[in-house]
């Protein structure tokens, strides 16, 4: 890409004073480039974040998970001792209760020593909550997801429940389409004919203001005409540029690429006329909503892939603080938890730690 240079409208001595136009003009520009920068960091910023993901927070999580599975199976073992009271054995089930519930997924084993602490089925839970919430989510929807499921998790349900929905809604919207194009169009007033034509013209003359900027660049810079291979080389790249701006209606883009090569200068800019900034405004207020629906979908894309809180606010500028923050949270936890398991070694140490536990409190402390 090219370095492009900083459009704007300046004053100048003669008119010192910018008309309407022309610092809705300027608004528009500082607000794209914002939006630009700001996708620009999530570009620099995403595979940083990756790899410090990739590299330090998922191996610790394993870690925390394999230190869990061992104090289950520690916890397991000591509740069978003779050394601890009924009380004492009511607060490790729990404990175990509440620790393999969220660890079981396919482990064989951890399901038998939950379902032998729990007093119930793993299995059957599972099979009740899913289908709790099946019912919840066809009488909340007013959809039938069906009985042949296969869903091994309210997860699974979940997904299938958002796939149904969004196939009925492609349905409906497709009998509402097609309805209405069986449907007689009703004859149109005089005014709703003239309004429709004002706004075809509107937009024609919008789609012949950027095209303008198109052709001007085309022809300044089409590769064919160009005898020295370098010189031809580089016009190919721009013009790749130009075409690209133009097929998205990236207009600052190709004001950008006419400054950079001199075929327009400041004054061109100062002097562009009402009805001109009139086209160019409303064409630059498409880029903005435009840009705002790319770094939402950025954002979105970005909190799925890390598994990010949904309710937390997120920028390129804070992310890698947040990262950080987790690591250290988590690191912060296997050590606690590793130190839990040494002290546990010894019967006594349990007993005295099972004492600071509530009755019903049911997480270890190292949560």
């Amino acid at each position: 890409m090219t370095n492009t240079k900083f459009v704007s409208v300046i004053p100048d001595h003669n008119k010192p004073a910018l008309s309407k136009g022309q610092k809705q003009f300027n608004l528009l520009i500082k607000q794209i480039e914002k939006r630009r920068m700001q996708l620009g960091l999530w570009e620099t910023v995403t595979p940083t974040f990756q790899k410090r993901y990739t590299n330090d927070l998922l191996p610790l999580e394993q870690m925390f998970i394999d230190l869990q599975i061992q104090l289950v199976h520690y916890l397991d073992q000591a509740c069978e001792q003779k050394n601890l009271n009924k009380k004492e054995r009511h607060k490790v089930s729990a404990l175990i209760t509440d620790l393999t519930g969220g660890l079981v997924c396919e482990n064989e084993e951890l399901k038998a020593i939950y379902n032998k602490h729990s007093k119930t089925d793993y299995d059957s839970e599972t099979a009740a909550e899913i289908n709790g919430m099946k019912s919840m989510l066809e009488t909340m929807l007013d959809v039938e997801l069906g009985d042949n499921l296969e869903i091994d998790s309210p997860e699974d349900l979940l997904r299938h429940a958002h796939a149904h929905m969004q196939q009925r809604q492609a349905e409906e919207a497709a009998a509402i389409e097609a309805q209405q194009t069986h449907r007689a169009k009703p004859k149109k007033s005089p005014k709703q004919i003239a309004a429709e034509a004002r706004a075809e013209e509107e937009q024609a003359k919008i789609s012949l203001s950027i095209r303008e900027v198109y052709r001007k660049l085309v022809s300044a810079l089409h590769p064919d005409r160009e005898a020295d291979p370098k010189e031809r080389e580089r016009k190919t790249k721009l013009m790749q540029s130009v075409n690209e701006a133009y097929s998205k209606n990236n207009l600052l883009h190709l004001l950008e690429l006419q400054l950079e090569l001199e075929h327009i200068d400041q004054n061109s800019i100062n002097n562009l006329s009402e009805d001109r900034l009139k086209h160019y405004n409303k064409i630059l207020k498409e880029q903005v909503h435009e840009l705002n629906l790319e770094i939402k979908y950025v954002e979105n894309r970005f909190r799925h892939s890390y598994r990010m809180d949904p309710f937390i606010s997120l920028s390129p500028r804070t992310v890698l603080k947040i990262l950080a923050e987790d690591i250290a949270s988590l690191q912060g936890s296997i050590q606690s938890l590793k130190n839990d398991l040494i002290s546990f070694t010894e019967i006594k140490q349990l007993k005295l730690w099972l004492k600071t536990l509530r009755v019903r409190q049911t997480r270890p402390s190292f949560e």
